[in-house]
């Protein structure tokens, strides 16, 4: 897709899209063979890749991820409806398309606070029905837990499972992650799930040294990448389901991760059961 061959829905227009500075998600986008990114999206993602070539298996990884994880909640903790913060550009399969090959009646609001995703949300995401969109960013929890269609779709009195998947390393210690977590778990009532993917040093520590982070200090929103001790904290008021929190390519694979991969997978992911 040329990036003018974008289709804007739900109002939003061209002008309202940041295309000076590369957007994580577009990055994330271009990791994974998508076309919904910019020129200055794709020079980013080209220049990290080419010190880290890691950083589209661990794209795929956190994808490859995210759907077993969806399925786990809904087949075995009976999830019926999902809160997915931070959904990125859609890719299918997509959330609801993961959670509905296991059960067809669940229920999915998507929350990003790109409007490139909004302008997509009609045709990839929403058209089956049973899921709306929020405009909104997971820095104001307040705002994603009180929106319209979150109140209209979402039954708190019921399991809901929150996924924040590679969304928290954009959020700064200063912008206090763990606070934004809690405000929004707290909201979900005892059988709820958290399903959590993280970016981190522990398997790559040449990133720092190499200055590979700097890719993103012009874009959107910076990285802040963390070992696993900063990241467990989070699942606070949950317990880990086996295998606790790993490296994503360690979480229930369906085949043996290979030899040389366990190593070039640099997040760490895991669902928490709220007791």
């Amino acid at each position: 897709m040329t990036d003018q061959s974008h289709q804007f829905h739900r109002g939003f227009t061209p002008e309202q899209i940041d295309t000076s500075r590369p957007h994580p998600a577009r990055m994330y986008d271009y990791y994974l063979g998508g076309s919904d990114n910019y020129e200055v999206d794709r020079e980013a993602a080209e220049r990290l890749m080419s010190m880290t070539p890691d950083v589209r298996i661990s794209a795929r990884a956190n994808r490859d991820f995210l759907g077993r994880a969806v399925r786990t909640v809904v087949r075995e903790h009976g999830i019926r409806q999902i809160i997915d913060v931070g959904t990125g550009i859609p890719t299918s399969p997509n959330t609801h398309e993961l959670a509905r090959s296991v059960s067809p009646d669940v229920r999915v609001v998507y929350v990003d606070n790109d409007p490139i995703v909004a302008a997509h949300a009609d045709a990839k995401l929403l058209n089956s029905g049973n899921a709306e969109f929020v405009l909104a960013d997971i820095r104001r929890p307040e705002e994603i837990l009180e929106a319209p269609a979150v109140r209209e779709l979402i039954d708190f009195d019921q399991p809901v499972a929150l996924l924040l998947i590679a969304v928290l390393h954009f959020v700064g210690d200063a912008e206090d992650p763990a606070g934004v977590v809690a405000a929004l778990s707290g909201a979900l009532p005892s059988g709820s799930c958290l399903v959590l993917t993280h970016a981190t040093l522990d398997f790559h520590d040449e990133w720092e040294v190499d200055g590979r982070a700097d890719v993103y200090k012009n874009a959107t929103a910076q990285l802040s990448l963390r070992g696993r001790d900063g990241i467990l904290p989070f699942f606070d008021g949950f317990d880990l389901v086996d295998p606790g929190l790993v490296q994503l390519s360690r979480w229930r694979p369906d085949d043996p991760p290979r030899d040389a991969e366990p190593g070039r997978v640099a997040l760490y992911g895991g669902v928490g059961v709220k007791p």
